[in-house]
């Protein structure tokens, strides 16, 4: 017979930590230039943040086996 058992863990408190907004955009037309800029910030901070977020499940992931 399998059973299945949900196992909740506690997350560590980085994993719970919101992501930034996005930069805001000025309320003007943008340049090329300045569309590739803002946009490249909010990728790298998105990536860094779910980075984060990942590593700090992972941590807390260890403990939680169910027989």
């Amino acid at each position: 017979m399998v059973r299945t058992v949900l196992v909740e863990r506690d997350l560590a408190p980085e994993a719970k930590i919101p992501c930034a907004d996005p930069v805001p955009l000025p309320d003007r037309d943008l340049g090329a230039a300045e569309v590739q800029s803002l946009w490249g910030s909010d990728r790298t901070s998105l990536r860094i943040c779910k980075a984060r977020q990942a590593a700090a499940n992972r941590s807390t992931a260890g403990g939680a086996h169910a027989e």
